[in-house]
């Protein structure tokens, strides 16, 4: 039995069920429908795919060691948090109804390749992320093995466990959606969710500041 990838299954799925701005974005998407709910969980399981590769490529090194690149993805990765979590404050009025984008609804055309690139940016400009892939993958290559496989194979696992996860939130949100969709609900959920991405927002693009 392979203890270390065990171990490594346990950590990387409290990683990834841990609210945060990715769990939010999912809820907030399936306030609109459960469609755009489960593409917004498919776009963060491939921003996961971006992040886990480059960490196996040796690419997150460079990104770290970088100043001034990492800084200018903390500022893209804290605006952009920033502005759906304004997005979502705005719905969150009363006069503003449950939907925050107004055509960007499960009835739009292009409704849920809005919603996978929202999710897939949210996770992909995460500057936290590829600090944490580049310090956690090395850890679970036991002496002796090939760094590239292994790291692959748990690039792997941190994907499929994201592809799994985020549309099952977004499926649940779903089904409470005859609860959650009611007009008062929908409102303190979208201002919960606006609250956490403008926060968490505003906290990258402090630390950006003074760096």
């Amino acid at each position: 039995m392979d203890t270390g990838l065990w171990a490594f299954a346990a950590v990387a799925a409290g990683m990834i069920v841990l609210p945060g701005a990715d769990f939010a974005v999912v809820v907030r998407g399936a306030l609109r429908s459960r469609t755009d709910g489960v593409a917004t969980g498919v776009g963060i399981a491939a921003g996961l795919l971006v992040h886990t590769t480059l960490a196996v490529a040796g690419l997150a090194a460079v990104l770290v060691a970088e100043p001034r690149l990492f800084r200018a993805l903390q500022v893209l990765g804290g605006g952009y948090l920033a502005l759906l979590g304004v997005r979502s404050l705005r719905a969150a009025r009363p006069a503003a109804g449950p939907v925050p984008d107004g055509p960007d609804t499960a009835a739009a055309p292009d409704g849920r390749l809005r919603a996978l690139r929202h999710g897939f940016l949210t996770n992909a400009l995460n500057p936290k992320a590829p600090v944490l892939f580049l310090s956690l993958l090395p850890q679970f290559v036991p002496p002796g093995h090939a760094a590239l496989p292994r790291t692959m194979l748990l690039g792997a696992i941190v994907v499929a466990m994201g592809l799994f996860w985020f549309p099952a939130v977004a499926v649940c949100a779903d089904l409470l959606g005859r609860y959650l969709r009611r007009p008062g609900a929908a409102r303190l959920i979208e201002g919960l969710c606006g609250a956490m991405l403008l926060g968490l927002g505003v906290v990258l693009l402090a630390e950006s500041l003074a760096r």
